[in-house]
């Protein structure tokens, strides 16, 4: 199958607001937008059972017997998206698919085709964070495909600087990308992504590390403050020697290193509230035990106030 920008669509807000970020990050690859809308087919019992309303069961009536959508007379929701998408993005080629089973599984399956799959994930009102439900949890853990949460009521203004006056605008430059990084396993794959979507938005690169406090600070002792500045230049040496052969690589991209001491995930945080995009990364674990996605990843999911970008690696 050919490249592809996929996208997850279940008709919710969350998922409309993923197809169009979708369609945004496809023509910026020039790549086709593929849209990918998942329904599960109804369970045995309630096929038979015979207190089902008229709509529901006109719904599932419409089904074929072998497990897949009729041709005609189905599948509003992906159609009407689809040439919704391709009248706001001009120059995307927008294909949709319909397929049945289970999500999370579907999903994997339809990431393994693709250069990028995005899904949907639903705003905490109040919290200044997002939920990331399990689906979106389950195909991020089992895809080696780069995952992208956008959160719902995202906006094509939000990736860019306010203008002059200060209103929000798409048509000034974009925000810096984050880039969650672990100087002590820097990955190829995760550095590589960061920089490549820093360039295709002509914006910064910024490196965000957090390293360990000192222990004297689990037992209540008094700071040492030449101590802390002695281990700030060290780490901040390092994060420098990670990055100089990607500066290299990417002379066009500006990169602002920023090297704290505290949480990393909560340095990645608070770095997305300026961003366009925040990437991270996700360490592969085949193991049958369960989803592995790790806990800098699992916190940025669900507190990053912009999409996120998760990138799997060795």
């Amino acid at each position: 199958m050919s490249r592809t920008v996929t996208v997850g669509l279940d008709g919710s807000p969350e998922s409309r607001a993923a197809a169009e970020w979708a369609a945004r990050e496809a023509k910026l690859r020039g790549l086709p937008l593929r849209l990918v809308h998942v329904w599960e087919p109804v369970p045995q019992p309630m096929a038979q059972a015979p207190l089902l309303g008229a709509e529901t069961q006109a719904h599932w009536s419409e089904r074929s017997e072998l497990g897949a959508p009729p041709a005609e007379g189905w599948g509003r929701i992906p159609r009407e998206a689809a040439e919704g998408l391709r009248r706001r993005h001009p120059g995307v080629d927008v294909a949709m698919e319909q397929i049945s089973g289970q999500p999370m599984d579907t999903l994997a399956e339809a990431a393994k085709d693709a250069d990028l799959l995005v899904l949907g994930s639903r705003g905490l009102s109040g919290i200044g964070g997002f939920l990331v439900g399990s689906v979106g949890m389950a195909v991020i853990a089992r895809t080696e495909t780069p995952v992208v949460l956008v959160r719902s009521g995202e906006q094509a203004a939000d990736e860019h600087e306010k203008d002059p006056a200060g209103i929000p605008s798409a048509a000034t430059a974009y925000r810096p990308v984050v880039l969650g990084l672990d100087t002590d396993h820097p990955h190829e794959a995760v550095i590589a992504f960061a920089f490549e979507e820093a360039a295709r938005r002509g914006t910064a690169l910024k490196a965000v590390h957090g390293w360990d406090l000192p222990p004297y600070f689990a037992y209540g002792l008094p700071a040492d403050p030449g101590l802390n500045a002695e281990l700030g230049r060290q780490d901040a040496a390092v994060l420098a020697e990670v990055l100089r052969p990607w500066r290299q690589k990417y002379p066009n991209v500006e990169v602002v290193e920023a090297s704290r001491s505290g949480s990393p995930a909560n340095h990645v945080i608070d770095a997305s509230r300026e961003a366009s995009l925040v990437v991270v990364g996700r360490r592969i674990r085949r193991s049958p035990f369960g989803a592995h996605i790790g806990p800098v990843t699992h916190a940025v999911l669900h507190h990053a106030t912009v999409p996120v970008a998760v990138v799997a690696h060795d």
